[in-house]
């Protein structure tokens, strides 16, 4: 089993339902196993704050879900997260697969990546960088337990180191 079957695997042992996602490339073995199981509500959406939307909408009606997307799309959430999940206590699950670091190409995205963290920070949002398969489990499952029992969200940043990244090829 790969590291996209463990997570989803860790989601569905706590019932975390509905996926929303803006297609990435390091996401696809992700997205496309999120999809192909009936399991999930997947919703592929146009922006990153729209799938936060979703996701807190779906906990209203009392159903667990998750927003994946890479680095750059971060980006564009702090004011989501700031205003809507923070503050309502919101346990949305982001998983971002990180980009801008270890080789990175584009210069947009480690611009992100050097922020992303530092963002989480100043809104006290809990994040955990994932860097391998065998911990990889425990992790996801830790932080979706406290991010339900605690009322707040969670990044997952997945490592290069887990994925494989994305490597410039000329």
């Amino acid at each position: 089993m790969g590291w996209a079957e463990s997570c989803l695997d860790t989601l569905k042992e706590n019932d975390v339902r509905l996926v929303t996602y803006v297609p990435d490339n390091v996401l696809t073995p992700l997205i496309k196993c999120a999809n192909a199981d009936n399991y999930f509500i997947s919703v592929c959406t146009t922006r990153e704050d729209e799938a936060i939307g979703m996701v807190a909408g779906a906990w209203m009606a009392g159903l667990r879900g998750c927003v994946m997307m890479q680095t750059s799309g971060f980006g564009t959430l702090p004011n989501a997260l700031a205003s809507l999940l923070v503050p309502y206590g919101i346990p949305a699950i982001l998983i971002v697969s990180e980009r801008g670091t270890l080789g990175e190409f584009n210069l947009g995205q480690t611009l992100v990546s050097r922020t992303m963290r530092p963002t989480l920070d100043s809104i006290a949002m809990t994040h955990h960088t994932l860097t391998d398969e065998k911990t990889m489990p425990f992790v996801v499952d830790r932080a979706i337990k406290q991010a339900v029992a605690t009322q707040t969200p969670v990044a997952l940043i997945l490592s290069p180191l887990l994925t494989g990244g994305k490597v410039f090829k000329p």
